[in-house]
């Protein structure tokens, strides 16, 4: 009688290290793919925060040559020369964000 109590409990606890270890397993998996996500998701943070410092970049330049009064008159030439600049950045910024 005693030995077929012992081999209930045995089995029980058999059953439930069974799902314990199923859901361990579960568990790792979940966390991998969690993990995974993550690095992704600091990877594109990181792309934004260097397309942001890009556009603050953008910002400042074009507020220089606003301000930039020249008195020679060669306004036109310095705003292209500059825009020419940013247009290349902007290039670079979208080269990098693929």
């Amino acid at each position: 009688m005693e030995q077929e109590v012992l081999k209930t409990n045995l089995n029980g606890l058999e059953r439930k290290l069974v799902v314990l270890l199923n859901e361990h397993k579960n568990l790792k998996h979940e966390v991998t793919g969690l993990k995974s996500e993550n690095s992704e998701l600091k990877q594109h943070l990181r792309q934004r925060d260097e397309q942001l410092g890009g556009f603050k970049n953008q910002i400042k330049i074009t507020k220089i040559v606003d301000n930039i009064h020249p008195e020679d008159g060669s306004v036109s030439e310095l705003r292209k020369t500059v825009d020419d600049y940013i247009r290349e950045i902007d290039k670079c910024i979208a080269h990098l964000s693929r």
